[in-house]
């Protein structure tokens, strides 16, 4: 996406950004790449993407990371693809298949029945790999480790859940989702009632409350950005700097 934006202003009242997040990026990657082009300290997300999952970041930098809150509440929507028949601990592509399983007798009729049991306000477990903390270190890091720590069950809303192809063993699929849903935990969980397991192959957000993926900048648009803006951007922070 080419910005239209002429005066931008990172360091003081801030800037409000929308990202598309590159497969194999942490969310964390994403602020530390924007800190770093735009010398600025001050940056925050709002709803984490997992590495193996693409799309929709909304950053906000200087005062407007104050505003970060108002757009965790708003709801989400993906859209990705999971395999029927395998599981793995991760629940997606970042770990190794510990488990294949016959899939065979899932039609696209018994997918639908087990989908319906997953629509609605449902509760729902955080995955041992993902940044929810306990005792303020990030289950991942348990994880990685080996070690299976008690979790608190988190009520979740899931408005819309639409297979949108039926390909076995793979299957595409459309969710709108409340804040705190993990699409790999659900995933998961259907792949239990349907007793042969499932794994997120890939995942993509397109939307957060009302902004969209295809206004979003990529990385490279960003790094133009920083090349366009170029000396001016770096006068304009010598001046604002404090003496």
């Amino acid at each position: 996406m080419e910005p239209k934006k002429i005066d931008w202003d990172f360091q003081e009242d801030g800037e409000f950004l929308l990202v598309d997040k590159p497969l194999d990026w942490s969310s964390f990657d994403v602020v530390k790449k924007i800190k770093v082009l735009f010398n600025v300290r001050r940056v925050g997300h709002a709803g984490t993407l997992d590495p193996k999952a693409t799309g929709l970041l909304i950053i906000c930098t200087g005062r407007k990371t104050k505003t970060l809150d108002s757009f965790q509440l708003e709801e989400k929507e993906y859209s990705g693809i999971f395999e029927l028949g395998s599981r793995t601990p991760s629940f997606d592509s970042e770990t190794q298949v510990i488990e294949t399983n016959d899939y065979t007798s899932v039609t696209e009729d018994v997918l639908d029945q087990a989908i319906k049991k997953f629509t609605g306000k449902i509760w729902q477990t955080p995955p041992m790999y993902s940044a929810a903390k306990i005792d303020g270190k990030p289950l991942y890091l348990y994880a990685r480790k080996g070690k299976t720590v008690e979790r608190s069950v988190r009520e979740i809303e899931i408005f819309d859940f639409r297979v949108t192809r039926f390909s076995p063993p793979m299957v595409e699929f459309n969710v709108v989702c409340s804040k705190g849903t993990y699409i790999r935990t659900l995933v998961e969980d259907i792949g239990i009632e349907l007793a042969c397991g499932c794994t997120l192959r890939s995942l993509r957000r397109t939307r957060i409350g009302a902004y969209r993926v295809e206004k979003a900048m990529s990385i490279d648009d960003l790094i133009a950005l920083r090349q366009t803006l170029g000396s001016r951007l770096q006068q304009h922070y010598e001046v604002s700097e404090p003496a």
